[in-house]
């Protein structure tokens, strides 16, 4: 029984309000998005934070929820790693961090990185623009705008998920086995960006 309370002191040590790990359907991410709306009302955050918050969330989960869906197409070849996807928010002071991990298949890893390091290398201007540019693109070759192009281009998730928190995108990739990583991805919204205006 002591791992719940190693469980809870790791919890509160990184300021963590929510944490799941699991299978994400769409009926489960509109309950983690609901559970973390009504911590931020029960504290009275400021509706700005709130909506980039919220923003960051989808973006988040709508990746898990696509590599999930890419994973599942793997199995047909290889055994799929043991274990689901995990989302956590963490509350600071004067920040909120949101953090999620999920396998992905190994050959999507360089593709990813390539992607995000090319996102984290922008500017506020590069941003918009590589933005634009993505949904251009997804209009003329009919790619949709969640993950990765067919052709590996960024996805517009992770731009928006740059954009909208004004901070780069951390990353990491753990191998598993001979066939998928575990990508980590964490985004951090300052709340007190808007008093330092």
């Amino acid at each position: 029984m002591k791992y719940i309370y190693e469980l809870h002191k790791t919890m509160v040590e990184r300021s963590l309000i929510l944490v799941y790990e699991g299978e994400f359907t769409q009926e489960i991410t509109k309950s983690v998005l609901a559970m973390a709306e009504r911590n931020m009302d029960a504290i009275g955050e400021s509706s700005s934070i709130k909506r980039k918050v919220f923003n960051v969330m989808v973006e988040c989960l709508q990746n898990i929820v696509k590599h999930a869906e890419d994973s599942a197409k793997e199995e047909e070849e290889f055994e799929p790693p043991a274990g689901n996807a995990v989302f956590m928010i963490g509350q600071e002071e004067d920040k909120y961090i949101i953090t999620s991990g999920n396998p992905v298949a190994n050959d999507k890893v360089e593709i990813l990185q390539e992607k995000l390091d090319h996102i984290n290398s922008l500017d506020k201007d590069g941003l918009k623009a590589l933005y634009k540019d993505i949904i251009k693109k997804g209009r003329e070759t009919g790619t949709g705008k969640d993950g990765l192009s067919p052709k590996g281009g960024a996805g517009l998730g992770f731009v928006d998920m740059a954009r909208k928190s004004g901070q780069k995108l951390h990353f990491d990739f753990e191998p598993i086995d001979d066939h998928f990583s575990f990508f980590s991805l964490k985004t951090i919204i300052n709340r007190n960006k808007e008093e330092k205006k």
